[in-house]
């Protein structure tokens, strides 16, 4: 195609057209004709505008989206506006193919249209979406049912290798009951395929038959729906028993794609037998196999596959299908959580029992490939658990996945899911259940950079925990406020804190979250500068966390031992500390730790003077913390670059890497790592003779030091104030 034809083409394409006439079928197969012409990717999604449950949220689609272009989950912004404009400026430059899938509103479509030319964006709705015409310039293209010759084309191309000899006139018949829609003629052509001795007349009385039923039911403004729906019961009545059953009862299934494993848990049969049975629903055209074992309906099926259960089953057998599935889900999430993430607390699930359906996890990947496939059906179950009211597990299904949630910053399904907990726990009344939702939800707020609004909820958790006697709990709120007040670099709230975590675990002689507020402290006395009080608890962290064999927190103490020797002067030991903790993190394949890890490395390499090896690992360090979305770490990263570059007597190079430190502090609201990156700017710029400019920054880090009070911060303050006493006349 040539540019000139290229640039006429809408970068917005909509193909409308009624249930079941083929939309899906139609973009896919023109997507992967022209391919080849947007050679920077493809996107997909199925927005579910017409699926019994919700439609897809645009800020859901922009974070799978946004993830699908490599932008980390730590990186993506939680209002919708914000990451509608990231996205733009990922796709921007790029020529990206996107579709669509059954879109139910302009509204959930505009956020999702790139703002540049050179991608084309492909969508497909029962609605005709004037308004992405009008205001978008949007084309549409409407699809029609297939004309008559085209239909019995169709038919015979399905049935050719089972059936022969079929009357042209019959097969003319077959298609007009089929409303000439290919998802009717596909199921019509497999029931004709799959009784092949049978005559095409008796197939065809049947499905008059069926279609007199609908005619007396049905209102007649919508006659396509109705022939679609009576090929759908045809074809759902010539099914055996069991496998009509299976059908009936997916249709309770809360997600919108399912495996064999859960098919199996759901209809409580073994599990060859529903994926001989899924085999048989597949080939009959009611389900769809998507790949070697997840399996979904079409929109039409799914609503067809609700009516009947709820037409032929008792209410509360619903229920208790519905309820079985929702504890299986349950029951995994926990397993996933407990294999993952070893020493995670084990929330007490609701009597879920155990009925042969549960999937065992190997290890690590195995548990995190489940996680992957089944996130969406996570917050499907938990919606659909709160709105049948089995609150119980509406609580703890997202409570017992939300550490799941939180390492791997999903960030997204907690924020959804979360809510809905602690409205459910609430229910139940079960308090300490609900100090264990409140707890998820500061460290929610905690890791998207709000402690402020985490000291609260850890304020409310530990409320609860107090009023239980609780005292485990409360050990684990104690320590979670310190962490919250240390981002916030609020120390002497964090020392008091972190110092009351350690006296109770003491107390409790638990050993674990003594070693765990030990380090906290040593932390915290770094902070402060008091160095020996740091030493001697980070030794009473090390010695605790190999005595309990946890090589991964003994990472971590060393990495505090590094800070502790670099600063009182033991560059050499501070060395080999920082490097036999990188070790750990390579052992561990740990991205997070290996990056804030070698920031360290960087600090001692500079203290040593080896500034070269330091920029090295600055870079290596803000690299990784890019790809992780750790922004602030990144920015802390090249701010120390900058440090580095001015002691080798380069100030404008020193300067640009402050500049850029201190946009994203700027960006994130990171009120200490600000002042700390502006003071390093102005003493950047002050070296190279931009005097005005270096008075400009370091008056702005002088406002921004007078919250804090710690001797780091008043060391801080008397640098920046004797800078400007030197530059101002």
């Amino acid at each position: 195609m040539e540019d000139r034809e290229r640039a006429q083409i809408s970068t917005v394409c909509i193909v409308a057209g009624t249930a079941g006439v083929g939309k899906t079928s139609f973009a896919i197969h023109w997507a992967h004709r022209i391919a080849d012409q947007f050679p920077d990717g493809q996107l997909f999604v199925n927005l579910r505008g017409y699926d019994p449950g919700p439609p897809m949220a645009p800020d859901q689609i922009l974070e799978r989206f946004l993830s699908a272009l490599g932008v980390p989950h730590t990186a993506i912004p939680a209002d919708l506006e914000a990451r509608a404009d990231l996205y733009r400026s990922q796709v921007a430059g790029r020529r990206v193919l996107i579709v669509l899938d059954n879109a139910s509103s302009v509204r959930q479509v505009r956020p999702l249209l790139p703002g540049s030319p050179g991608c084309l964006v492909l969508v497909t709705s029962r609605s005709r979406l004037s308004g992405l015409v009008a205001r978008d310039g949007a084309r549409r293209l409407s699809l029609d049912m297939l004309n008559e010759a085209e239909a019995v084309s169709l038919i015979q191309s399905l049935i050719k290798d089972y059936r022969h000899n079929d009357d042209a006139e019959e097969i003319t018949e077959l298609v007009h009951l089929c409303a000439r829609l290919p998802l009717a003629l596909r199921i019509a052509a497999e029931n004709a395929a799959r009784r092949p001795q049978m005559p095409l007349r008796e197939l065809i009385d049947e499905l008059r038959d069926e279609s007199a039923l609908w005619d007396a039911l049905a209102t007649g403004d919508d006659e396509e729906a109705d022939a679609v729906r009576s090929v759908f019961a045809w074809s759902y009545r010539a099914l055996p028993e069991s496998a009509s059953r299976l059908f009936r009862l997916l249709g309770l299934h809360p997600g919108s794609d399912f495996s064999s494993r859960a098919a199996a848990a759901l209809a409580d049969i073994p599990l060859g037998r529903a994926r001989r049975l899924l085999d048989d629903l597949v080939g009959a055209h009611l389900i769809e196999q998507q790949s070697s074992d997840r399996y979904g309906f079409h929109d039409l099926l799914r609503a067809y596959a609700l009516e009947q259960v709820r037409d032929e089953e008792d209410p509360a057998f619903q229920g208790t299908v519905l309820r079985r599935t929702l504890l299986w889900y349950l029951r995994q999430a926990s397993a996933v959580t407990a294999v993952v993430i070893p020493g995670a607390a084990r929330v007490a699930l609701a009597d879920v029992g155990h009925d042969g359906h549960d999937i065992t996890f190997p290890d690590y990947h195995d548990a995190l490939h489940w996680y992957e496939q089944e996130r969406h059906n996570l917050i499907a179950a938990t919606r659909s658990a709160a709105t049948a009211g089995f609150h119980d597990i509406a609580w703890q299904l997202p409570i017992s996945i939300h550490r799941v949630y939180t390492t791997y910053n999903d960030i997204d399904d907690w924020r959804i899911t979360a809510p809905m907990a602690l409205v459910a726990v609430r229910t139940t009344g079960d308090r300490a259940g609900e100090a264990l939702v409140l707890e998820g939800l500061a460290k929610l707020h905690t890791q998207s950079n709000d402690p402020l609004a985490a000291i609260e909820y850890h304020q409310a958790a530990l409320a609860i925990r107090r009023d239980l006697g609780d005292r485990l709990g409360e050990v684990s709120s104690l320590n979670g406020l310190g962490l919250a007040m240390l981002r916030a670099h609020r120390l002497a709230e964090t020392k008091a804190f972190f110092t009351e975590t350690y006296q109770l675990a003491v107390e409790l002689a638990d050993r674990r979250w003594q070693a765990i507020a030990a380090n906290a402290l040593a932390y915290t006395y770094a902070e402060l500068e008091e160095v020996a009080e740091a030493e001697s608890r980070h030794d009473e962290a090390l010695t605790l966390f190999r005595e309990l064999q946890d090589r991964a927190s003994e990472g971590d103490a060393l990495h505090c031992a590094s800070k502790i020797y670099r600063m009182a002067g033991r560059f050499p030991e501070a060395l080999a500390a920082v490097q036999d903790a990188l070790v750990i993190a390579m052992d561990f394949d740990n991205l997070a730790w290996e990056a804030w890890w070698l920031l360290e490395l960087g600090q001692v390499q500079a203290a040593l003077g080896d500034h070269g090896e330091a920029v090295k690992s600055y870079h290596r360090a803000a690299v990784l913390h890019r790809r992780l979305g750790d922004r602030v770490r990144e920015a802390s990263s090249w701010d120390a670059t900058g440090l580095s570059f001015l002691e080798q007597g380069q100030p404008q190079e020193a300067a640009e890497f402050h500049r850029q430190a201190v946009s994203t502090f700027r960006a994130v609201g990171n009120q200490w790592q600000l002042a700390l990156g502006l003071a390093n700017l102005a003493t950047a710029l002050a070296a190279d003779q931009k005097d005005q400019e270096a008075v400009l920054k370091a008056s702005e880090a002088e406002r921004h030091l007078t919250g804090f009070g710690d001797p780091a911060a008043r060391q801080l303050l008397e640098r920046v104030q004797a800078l400007l006493t030197s530059l101002t006349p």
